[in-house]
């Protein structure tokens, strides 16, 4: 019973060592003007960052092991909606206006999206002033994208007879996160996807 215990200490003291092993800051290679990578930390926790030209995202949360190479990463949950309705009523105007309210003026020209009608959807792109004006209708949804981060359209729904919107970026908008993301150990580096760019097999370099 001692020499099956002492086994069974053994083979868990090692696992938690290599476990440890893995941990460090891994860049992403071979990927032009981009820089990329995870920071994996021995409390299992991760920061993960991506940098391409003015655009900078970052995300967060746990890893634990599959196996003696594998990990596996997990994050909080993805709330629903990147934007939110701020303000929406009924004015005089005969048009549609909708309108991006955030203090930094640079990035309200990176939304666009569609107004929608039962199953009739309209494209509309915002000004430099994250203003669009589109011909008055009757509408039951808007759906709204950020161009530097197009992960995925927000569709919210709106009062019918309304034509004045206004949205807001919810603080969460340019966070990565992750769901059973699988990235394979060997030689110093993580082999796996990359959870914004296309394809299945990158290389993270351990520094």
């Amino acid at each position: 019973m001692k020499t099956i215990l002492f086994f069974v200490l053994l083979f868990t003291c090692t696992r938690v060592m290599y476990a440890q092993d893995l941990t460090g800051e891994y860049y992403l290679e071979g990927v032009m003007e981009t820089a990329s990578g995870f920071q994996i930390n021995k409390d299992s926790s991760f920061q993960f960052f991506f940098s391409y030209g003015a655009l900078d995202r970052s995300g967060k949360g746990k890893w634990k092991m599959l196996n003696d190479s594998t990990i596996i990463l997990d994050s909080d949950k993805r709330p629903p909606l990147d934007f939110k309705l701020a303000k929406q009523t009924s004015t005089a105007e005969k048009s549609i206006t909708i309108q991006i309210d955030n203090n930094n003026k640079n990035i309200l020209r990176y939304v666009q999206g569609f107004i929608k009608s039962g199953s009739i959807e309209k494209p509309f792109e915002m000004n430099a002033g994250g203003i669009a004006n589109l011909e008055n209708q009757e509408i039951d949804s808007i759906g709204l994208i950020f161009t530097l981060c197009p992960d995925r359209y927000s569709i919210l729904p709106v009062e019918r007879g309304n034509n004045y919107f206004v949205f807001q970026f919810e603080p969460w908008i340019a966070d990565v996160f992750f769901e059973d993301f699988i990235l394979t150990y060997a030689d110093s580096a993580f082999t796996g996807m990359h959870p914004l760019l296309k394809g299945d097999n990158y290389t993270y370099r351990r520094e």
